[in-house]
């Protein structure tokens, strides 16, 4: 299944982090069920939504019941709180993004990793029993699936 594929089956999404307010917006605004695990607290979980014209946020206090994917902007070394975080809320797939591009500087759109970094990745949530994805940058995915549908 491609990432496309994936984000299309999806409903409902939880952001861990994320590189700008494009990806939170998108996703809301593209017809996505978006909350946001937004701090190191255990009830720091918010639901976003799309009112006047604008992102706003409702703090929910807990975790979503269920989410189809966890979207995570957070460094590697993190993930194995992530696929915990995943797989108590019956998500099927965690969405990496690095922030870097193919020569490693900074990209806020950036989806590259070391080869090395992406399949210890890929390992550990795949050995967790989710699907992992990578690349492209979700917000683009979610635009096209949102033009290709219109």
């Amino acid at each position: 299944m491609n990432s496309g594929e994936i984000l299309q089956r999806a409903r409902t999404i939880l952001l861990v982090d994320w590189p700008t307010r494009d990806v939170p917006e998108t996703l809301v605004r593209n017809g996505f069920t978006v909350y946001v695990k937004g701090g190191p607290a255990a009830d720091d979980f918010f639901l976003q939504g799309w009112r006047d014209n604008q992102l706003v946020q409702q703090r929910t206090g807990r975790a979503p019941e269920h989410a189809d994917l966890v979207y995570s902007y957070r460094p590697l070394a993190e993930l194995p709180g992530i696929i915990e975080l995943a797989k108590s809320i019956g998500a099927q797939t965690i969405w990496t993004q690095s922030g870097l591009s193919s020569d490693g500087s900074k990209n806020l759109r950036g989806c590259w990793l070391p080869e090395l970094d992406r399949t210890q990745a890929r390992h550990k949530i795949q050995a967790a029993g989710l699907h992992h994805v990578c690349q492209p940058y979700i917000a683009d995915v979610a635009r096209q699936i949102a033009h290709s549908s219109s």
